[in-house]
Formats: C-alpha cells, sequence, structure tokens
C-alpha cells in the first residue's frame, strides 16, 4: 500500500517571543531561525520516519532547495515533486515561553497546484492505495473528487479551516484527522465560524454521533489537546491519553501524529496501537524545537511506547 501526500512545503521563518504580538504592538524576538515545514512536508516526512512509503506531490519554488533535501534526508519519494513558477510557500511563526505558536501562512508555489498536475499524479497510484490531503494547497475538492474516481482512500487533514472547505467533497472523504476545534468547526456547517473555540471533549458523545450521521462511511481521529485524543468510527471507538512531557514547541505536533497514525494503519496495526504510536510520537515532537527537525525515528516512538508502559 502507497501513500500519495498532495501537500504544502513551506519555509518557516521561527520567531522565539515572550509573549504573541498584540494588535499595534511591535515586539523584539528572542531568537529568530529558519526551518522546513508545512504541513504537507511535516507529514510525509513523519509517514517516512514512520517506515511507510510516502510520495510526496506538490511545488517549490526557485528557493526550494531546502525543501527538497529536507524530504530527500527522509527517505520521501519526490517524483511528483515538481518547480513552479512562485516562491516556496512559507509560514511566519511566533512561539512563546510556554512552547504553544502562532501561524501565518503565505501559500506561494502551494497554490499553483492545477487539475492537470493532480490527474498526472493520481493516474500513477492505485485502488487502495491512499492519498493524503491538508488544505494549504490549490484545487482540494478537485483531488477529493478524482482520488474517489479511481478507488483511492481519502485520508484528509481539514488544516488550516476556512469557508472553503464547505464547497469540498467532504461526503467521499474515507478518514478525517483533525483536532477538537476543527472537528466542531465541521459541524457547524453552513455556520462555519473561524476562530471561535469550544470545546469538544464537553458533550464529546454527542458530537460524535453528529459526526457519524454528517458522514457516516468516514472514520474520525480527533485530537483533544492535554486530554489526548479519541478514534470512532460506525462500530468502534477507542481513546489514547497524552504521554506527558516538557514543552518546548508545539509546532507540528499534529502532522507528526497524523504521519504516524496512518504509517501503523498501512503496517497493519490495531487502531488501538496506532493511536498510542501516534502519541508517544507527538510527544517527543513537542520536546523539541522546529516541525519536521522534531519529528522521531520509528525505533525512537516505540521506545518512547515501552519507557511509559
Amino acid at each position: 500500500m502507497k501513500i500519495v501526500n498532495l501537500g504544502s512545503l513551506n519555509i518557516d521563518k521561527t520567531y522565539s517571543v515572550e509573549h504573541f504580538a498584540r494588535p499595534g504592538e511591535t515586539i523584539k524576538a528572542k531568537s529568530y531561525r529558519e526551518y522546513c515545514g508545512g504541513k504537507g512536508l511535516n507529514q510525509s516526512i513523519a509517514l517516512s520516519r514512520a517506515g511507510a512509503e510516502v510520495y510526496h506531490a506538490g511545488k517549490v519554488g526557485e528557493d526550494g532547495a531546502i525543501l527538497r533535501k529536507a524530504l530527500e534526508d527522509s527517505g520521501v519519494n519526490l517524483t511528483y515533486l515538481e518547480k513552479g513558477k512562485q516562491v516556496s510557500g512559507h509560514a511566519i511563526i511566533q512561539i512563546d515561553e510556554a512552547g504553544q505558536n502562532n501561524i501565518i501562512i503565505s501559500g506561494g508555489a502551494n497554490e499553483e497546484l492545477d487539475k492537470q498536475f493532480i490527474e498526472k499524479v493520481l493516474g500513477n497510484f492505485l485502488k487502495g492505495d491512499i492519498l493524503l490531503l491538508q488544505n494549504e494547497i490549490s484545487n482540494v475538492a478537485f483531488a477529493i473528487e478524482e482520488a474517489k474516481r479511481r478507488g483511492l482512500t481519502i485520508a484528509f487533514n481539514p488544516s488550516p479551516l476556512d469557508k472553503k472547505i464547505l464547497g469540498y467533497p467532504l461526503k467521499d472523504v474515507d478518514l478525517f484527522i483533525m483536532n477538537e476545534i476543527e472537528a466542531v468547526e465541521i459541524l457547524r456547517g453552513e455556520h462555519l465560524n473561524i476562530g471561535q473555540e469550544e470545546s469538544w471533549v464537553d458533550q464529546h458523545g454527542i458530537r460524535e454521533e453528529d459526526l457519524r450521521k454528517a458522514f457516516p462511511k468516514a472514520a474520525f481521529v480527533i485530537t483533544l489537546g492535554e486530554k489526548g485524543s479519541v478514534y470512532f468510527d460506525e462500530n468502534t471507538r477507542v481513546e489514547q491519553d497524552i504521554f506527558p512531557t516538557k514543552v518546548v514547541d508545539t509546532t507540528g505536533a499534529g502532522d507528526t501524529f497524523c504521519g504516524y497514525f496512518l504509517a501503523g494503519l498501512t503496517k497493519g496495526l490495531l487502531v488501538k496501537d496506532c493511536l498510542e504510536l501516534a502519541s508517544a510520537a507527538a510527544s517527543i515532537s513537542v520536546s523539541k524545537p522546529g516541525a519536521a527537525a522534531s519529528i522521531p525515528l520509528w525505533e525512537e516512538a516505540m521506545l518512547h511506547v515501552e519507557n511509559h508502559k
């Protein structure tokens, strides 16, 4: 089983700050570093480091050599990585003293994935292979439709969340991997209210039922921050606690979780073991700076699981 990740690649411009800049405020950064990132790149690296066969399909600009090298060094297949006309995507990231982040992204070459490119890429994969998507590229709706037509299994991480998602054929998605805020907003449907936080856990039983009704053929993985994560479909429900750790930088933790969970599925692991491994990998990720740079190898994640039993 192969995974094709039709995903973004960004250069992350990262600033360590005492607190996030407020409207009208100018603050001085404690430090500045550049990392390779983008939800697509991070998830491809997580998949590869977890031992999955992953192909990254996307576009970078003239400045994208560092992104290509990061993927190559982690063993990701780059047959479908092309050079676009624009500069590579990039992100401006603030990280506060608690390790929490605040992110602005600019799409750049990520927004050049046209229908012809998507058709060409997906034409090289077979029924049963997995298409992984996020919401940082162009033509996501077409990619879902084309993958469905070809019989691919569609895994969708609806992040970053925006109103365009309402126009996507979400009923064709086989597996949603998202955080609790994204899950709540997906349920709001036409009343989508980006940025209004609302707890999933308080009423998660009701909301799980709502998700099942809205997308009866889909499975769901919901990350709940410090409260862990949950998987459910029409027949199964599994909960997973977090692995406690000192938080340094949460950037890329969700992508690490996503990649490891999917990799576990391709290896034939039980869902409970996939969740446990993904949680362990995410725990390691948040204990280090950077997004892609903090993603552990399979052996490290497995050892982390064993050490906490």
